[in-house]
């Protein structure tokens, strides 16, 4: 099991590569990562015994930036009849796992093999409950069975807690038909990405205000909205009518780079799109002089070079906060529901 596979956006496979590598170099586990080209997954093959455990137990999977999910284990190749008998032959060199997810690559292929996931799940699960392979056990590893066909799998595990929250790191969140526009879910997501979910009450709560730069239409200022937020809506364009007619929301016509609160606010988010570098910039000036307590702030990513450029705007911000002599919390993903960017979320600790 010295095979890390970890999925992805299709097309950033090279980033996964690169972000895993230096990762491994900066552990001392010896290997290398190869990916193909829109596959969803890219894989680190480690040259050592137990190096992919290794790698997973020294880092936190939230902290990794382009990865979706990810599992140790080996491909194992399955007959057309029979697949649970060679399935539970595998995995007696496997732990006892405690949850079992079936999984695809996010590719059009992947969609296909999905149908077959859902009817071979319910067979497989009672068989490796008979057999003891799986308990209702929290504590216990994850089994992840990521499909590439019907005759091939990949025999995965992975700590519950140390992991993805969904299967493929992929939210079902339903789009509110209310909602302006459908750039809501990013935020949406990044809630559940960023902040856990039994502290939504405190530090999302409805006596709170925020601020919405590059707002119009309004698909996040609608989930502030929604958490019965009072708003302040930074943008040149138009707002949904909806949600000034709930009363929440004040609209100002404003250049969002340079339009600064008379007071600070508890949350400011932003999804204008503009240069990297310079939305990084805005994170730092309202964090960093205290104009809001936490930001989610997208980050539109160049052509080439993309994770480069991530890890070197992230350093830019920490850097930025040690000279200020404040913590920050700094957190960055590329959620399911981003394109060609990542979201940042920053706290404000002292």
């Amino acid at each position: 099991m010295d095979t890390l596979l970890l999925h992805c956006r299709p097309g950033f496979e090279n980033e996964v590569c690169a972000e895993i590598a230096e990762h491994a170099a900066r552990l001392q586990v010896a290997g290398y990562s190869k990916a193909k080209p829109n596959s969803a997954y890219a894989e680190f093959v480690c040259s050592e015994a137990g190096g992919s455990a290794r790698l997973m137990h020294k880092l936190a999977f939230s902290e990794l930036i382009f990865p979706r999910q990810w599992a140790r284990g080996e491909y194992q190749q399955l007959p057309e009849a029979k697949r649970i008998e060679v399935l539970l032959e595998q995995l007696q060199r496997y732990p006892v796992c405690g949850s079992l997810w079936l999984e695809v690559f996010d590719t059009n292929e992947g969609k296909e093999l999905s149908t077959f996931c859902r009817k071979f799940e319910a067979p497989l699960r009672k068989a490796l409950l008979q057999a003891g392979r799986l308990v209702e056990d929290a504590s216990k590893p994850r089994l992840l069975l990521t499909f590439r066909s019907g005759r091939e799998v990949f025999l995965g595990i992975a700590d519950a807690g140390n992991s993805a929250l969904w299967p493929m790191g992929i939210p079902r969140l339903k789009f509110p038909r209310e909602a302006p526009s459908r750039s809501t879910l990013k935020l949406e997501e990044a809630w559940h990405t960023f902040i856990p979910r039994e502290q939504w009450d405190e530090r999302l709560a409805d006596d709170m205000t925020g601020v919405d730069l590059g707002a119009a239409p309004g698909g996040w200022t609608y989930q502030l909205v929604r958490r019965g937020m009072l708003v302040t809506a930074i943008d040149n364009g138009p707002m949904a009518q909806s949600l000034m007619d709930t009363g929440l929301v004040q609209h100002l016509m404003v250049d969002g780079f340079t339009w600064k609160p008379k007071r600070p606010v508890d949350w400011m988010v932003c999804d204008i799109v503009e240069k990297p570098a310079r939305n990084a910039a805005l994170l730092e000036t309202w964090i960093g002089e205290g104009l809001c307590r936490e930001a989610v702030v997208n980050l539109k990513l160049p052509m080439k070079q993309r994770y480069a450029e991530v890890r070197r705007l992230l350093q830019r911000l920490e850097e930025g906060f040690a000279a200020r002599r404040i913590k920050v919390s700094i957190a960055c993903k590329q959620l399911y529901h981003d394109r060609e960017e990542v979201t940042c979320h920053l706290r404000r600790l002292s």
